[in-house]
C-alpha cells in the first residue's frame, strides 16, 4: 500500500499577488511572451520579487540532461542551443526595466563545454544592454571543471550561486549526477574570484538538524557567503515524498545560528527559493 502524502500545513499558503510594479512586470511578461522561473515555477514569492524589480529567467532549453529527484524539468536530448537568446534576453531584461536579475539554467552535459560559453555571452549581453542591472548567475556545476567556471566568472556577474540541495548523506539519492563535494569545490572556485558565492539546500527531505550545521560549516569553509534554506515540495508524484514540514520556527533558528557562522546573508523560511532576495546579496568585495 502506498505511503499516505503528507497534508501542507497552513504556514505554505501563498499570498495572493498585488502591487501596482507586480501588475505591470506581469502585463510585460505576457504580452511579450516572456520566459521566467518566476512564473513557471510558480513561485510563491514572484509578486514581491516583481515589486522589487527582480526576475529569473532560464536559459539553454527546458529539457535537463539529468534526472534529480527532487525536480520537475524534464530530462531527455536537449536541442541545440539558441545562438540569439543571449541577446534576446537582454532585451527583455531591458523591457522590463530589471533592477536585477537572476539567471539559471538547465544541465546541458550534452555540449562539449556544458554550455559555459552561451551562459558568459548571456551575460555579457545583459550587462552590455542593461549597465545598471546587477545579475546573478545560478549555475550547474559543469563536471567540476576548473576552465568552463571560469568562464562564467570572467563574464563578471554580481553573484554567483550553486545549490548543494541538500546534505552529504542524501545527496546520492536526491541528485542524480552531482557529487556534494565537487558541488564544494565549484563553490570554493566562485568566492576565490572575489565574486559574492551563494548556495542553498531545501530542508524535509530527511536530514537532520546536525546535517543542516555541518552543511553550513562546509559551505563557510568554501568562502561562500550567502546561504538559502527553503521546505521541499513533492512537484509531482514521480519525485521524492516530502519526509517534513520544517515549521517556520525552526527555519527562524537556523537564520539566527547561519548568521552566527558567519554568513553575510541567510534566507531561511518555508516559502524561500534561490533567488528570494537575491537583488540584497550583490555585496560590495
Amino acid at each position: 500500500m502506498p505511503e499516505k502524502i503528507k497534508r501542507k500545513p497552513g504556514w505554505l499558503k501563498i499570498k495572493i499577488p498585488i502591487g501596482k510594479e507586480y501588475v505591470k512586470v506581469k502585463d510585460i511578461v505576457n504580452r511579450h511572451k516572456l520566459h521566467t522561473i518566476c512564473t513557471s515555477g510558480k513561485c510563491p514569492n514572484m509578486a514581491e520579487c516583481w515589486s522589487l524589480g527582480t526576475a529569473t529567467f532560464m536559459i539553454l532549453g527546458d529539457i535537463c540532461t539529468r534526472s534529480c529527484k527532487f525536480c520537475a524539468t524534464k530530462t531527455g536530448q536537449p536541442g541545440a542551443a539558441d545562438q540569439d537568446e543571449p541577446k534576446n534576453l537582454a532585451e527583455s531584461v531591458k523591457l522590463m526595466k530589471l533592477k536585477h536579475c537572476v539567471i539559471t539554467s538547465v544541465d546541458r552535459d550534452d555540449l562539449a563545454d556544458g554550455g559555459s560559453g552561451h551562459w558568459a555571452e548571456t551575460i555579457r549581453q545583459i550587462k552590455k544592454v542593461n549597465p545598471n542591472t546587477t545579475i546573478e548567475a545560478l549555475i550547474p556545476d559543469f563536471q567540476g571543471s576548473h576552465e568552463l567556471i571560469q568562464q562564467v566568472i570572467d563574464a563578471r556577474p554580481e553573484v554567483i550561486s550553486h545549490n548543494l540541495e541538500t546534505v552529504r548523506r542524501l545527496t546520492p539519492q536526491v541528485r542524480s549526477a552531482a557529487q556534494y563535494d565537487r558541488s564544494l569545490q565549484v563553490i570554493r572556485q566562485i568566492a576565490g574570484s572575489q565574486i559574492t558565492a551563494k548556495s542553498g539546500i531545501m530542508a524535509g527531505l530527511g536530514e537532520t538538524e546536525k546535517e543542516v550545521f555541518e552543511t553550513m560549516d562546509d559551505l563557510l569553509a568554501t568562502g561562500c557567503q550567502v546561504m538559502t534554506i527553503g521546505q521541499y515540495l513533492q512537484p509531482t508524484r514521480k519525485n521524492l515524498q516530502v519526509e517534513e514540514y520544517v515549521h517556520p520556527d525552526i527555519f527562524e533558528k537556523w537564520k539566527k545560528i547561519g548568521l552566527e557562522k558567519g554568513f553575510r546573508f541567510v534566507e531561511s523560511n518555508p516559502l524561500v527559493r534561490s533567488s528570494y532576495h537575491a537583488e540584497k546579496h550583490v555585496v560590495s568585495r
